[in-house]
């Protein structure tokens, strides 16, 4: 037997639940005595599906109580998708946990019997729901079902689902009976179900705001800029329920460089560079937005990162009509697509946060301006002042030198004068230095490592002594260099702020073996400081360790090159 019954008219909108509750009750009235007497047990399972707040538990509970007070083995509930042509979520009672593993995936509401429901919203009782055209049958490992009733679920007059019951016990069908108590309890449903969503909206909208501020105050503290950018990443991956959070940057060479990557497992994704030619960085660079259904089989996906994931926003970093980088939210295969509100939400999310770059950019301007007016001013000192303080120092040894009549005298001063001159030279090694833009920087590796001891030099008031192993230039890559040289960079940084040094040694040695057999480059950063403080901040190191993992390497710490094995080295290493 198969029956449509025809859905009872739908109460007009009301602010006050109970007001809805009563005329979803109205059709009660001079029923039979059975109907009536199970009308305490409805009371009781509308009060139990208004109880609580949280969306997801309120599907559930809907679900439980529906399958208690029809009788039925299994219940579930469809939410309609915001297009109205299939479902987003799919909330189930009855079936185990390993049933739904066994079964695979959840049913998307295209065709069959769910599909129907969703194109024509009504009740449906069916005698044997296999016996119905609309069936489409059942994926393996599904139960049997046979019994069948759905019901509609509407909040505040539009379609939010249908609550699907099915197998009423004792292999009975669905009466009239349980009809009209569904019916009741779906529209009670739609009430708590409204309720539960807006109370999801404002917890929604405050994680975002929370979050927008963690990543304002994070760009702007004056930190480390990798690791405020990490922020940006971790926020948005925990914020937009994804499986990572990707900050990308345009590149030097055109296209967009993954710069930050926030995710449950080490990513090797850190550096890779999305080609300009790619028709999603043209749309993210023009300030627009992508929403992606599906990212493994989208067309505009180039790279082969994409293949792991499935919905996808890409949002542009854009203030004030510059495009600064791009942000992007992926999910996992098969995961549910992002909802309207969580676009929207992401895209605010994602301007606040190109604002505060912009911000944190203008800030660590002026803080550059700063430091080149300083270097100026530190070249033209040595320069004006302290060389030629030296020279003429020189100049006194040398005539003292001649007047001396004492051999091991004349050899003495002789080695005071060397010693001046290659100090002369030094000192102008570290005003050219200092007097050199960043746009001026060579490209050989060997040429850069140098010009970053240099610079090193000035606020340590020493040189640290350098040592090459293997053929540099040729052997290392572009990537891997670019990262030794900022891991150079801030292992000299942390010798100078925090160790206290007065002896340092770099080496950088391009003949070593990784620990999986290929070829790689290692840089130690030795230093006869006061070592690693127990208990101290570690930001500077985990950022070595990143670094060098995101290109399949390392970074570790050992004794340093202090009496008693005194100070610290870093080592950081990664493959050629």
């Amino acid at each position: 037997m198969t029956a449509a019954v025809p859905d009872a008219p739908e109460p007009l909108a009301s602010p006050d639940p109970l007001e809805a509750a009563t005329q979803a009750t109205r059709s009660l009235h001079g029923l039979s005595t059975e109907l009536t007497a199970r009308v305490p047990q409805l009371l009781e399972a509308m009060r139990s599906v208004g109880t609580g707040l949280e969306l997801h538990s309120t599907l559930d509970r809907i679900c439980e109580t529906a399958a208690e007070l029809a009788d039925a083995r299994y219940a579930a509930i469809g939410v309609v998708d915001e297009e109205g042509d299939g479902l987003s979520d799919f909330v189930t009672y009855g079936v185990g946990d390993e049933v739904v593993r066994r079964i695979g995936h959840r049913p998307d509401g295209h065709a069959g019997l769910l599909g129907a429901l969703i194109r024509e919203p009504q009740t449906i009782r069916l005698a044997d729901l296999s016996r119905d055209p609309r069936a489409a049958g059942f994926p393996p490992g599904h139960p049997p079902m046979k019994t069948f009733l759905g019901v509609p679920i509407r909040v505040q007059g539009e379609i939010f689902g249908n609550l699907y019951l099915a197998e009423k016990n004792g292999g009975a069908e669905f009466n009239d009976y349980d009809v009209h108590m569904v019916r009741v309890l779906a529209t009670e449903a739609g009430i708590a179900i409204g309720n539960a969503r807006l109370y999801e909206a404002a917890r929604q909208r405050e994680r975002w705001i929370d979050g927008s501020v963690a990543v304002t105050t994070a760009l702007l503290s004056g930190g480390d800029a990798d690791d405020a950018l990490s922020v940006v990443a971790e926020q948005a991956r925990r914020l937009a329920d994804a499986a990572a959070g990707i900050v990308l940057l345009p590149a030097e060479e055109g296209g967009l460089e993954i710069v930050a990557v926030a995710a449950p497992r080490t990513s090797t994704s850190l550096g890779v560079v999305i080609p300009p030619e790619s028709a999603v960085v043209e749309l993210l660079m023009e300030g627009e937005a992508v929403f992606i259904a599906d990212a493994s089989t989208d067309p505009r996906m180039v790279h082969k990162l994409s293949a792991q994931y499935g919905p996808a926003m890409l949002l542009p970093l854009q203030s004030g009509g510059r495009v600064l980088g791009a942000l992007a939210t992926p999910r996992e295969r098969g995961e549910r697509q992002f909802t309207e509100a969580e676009r929207t939400l992401a895209t605010q999310f994602a301007s606040q946060a190109a604002l505060a770059l912009m911000m944190a950019e203008a800030q660590r301007d002026r803080e550059r301006l700063a430091v080149y007016e300083d270097r100026d001013r530190i070249a033209r000192d040595l320069h004006d002042l302290v060389i030629q303080r030296l020279f003429a120092t020189g100049m006194m040894l040398e005539s003292a030198q001649r007047r001396s009549i004492v051999p091991a005298v004349q050899e003495g001063v002789g080695k005071a004068v060397d010693e001046l001159d290659v100090t002369i030279q030094e000192i102008r090694t570290a005003i050219f230095a200092l007097q050199q833009g960043p746009a001026e920087a060579p490209s050989g590796l060997r040429t850069r490592v140098l010009r970053e001891i240099n610079m090193a030099a000035v606020p340590l008031g020493f040189k640290p002594a350098h040592r090459f192993v293997g053929v540099i230039d040729a052997t290392v890559g572009d990537l891997t260099g670019k990262n030794l040289i900022a891991a150079l960079r801030e292992a000299l940084s942390n010798a100078f702020r925090h160790a206290g040094a007065t002896r340092i040694e770099v080496v950088v040695d391009a003949t070593v073996t990784l620990p999986d057999g290929t070829q790689g480059v290692r840089l130690s950063v030795a230093d006869d400081g006061v070592g690693l403080p127990e208990g101290g901040r570690r930001s500077g190191l985990r950022n070595l360790a990143r670094r060098a993992e995101s290109l399949g390497g390392a970074s570790w710490c050992a004794p340093g090159i202090g009496e008693d094995g005194g100070g610290t080295t870093v080592v950081w290493e990664a493959p050629l």
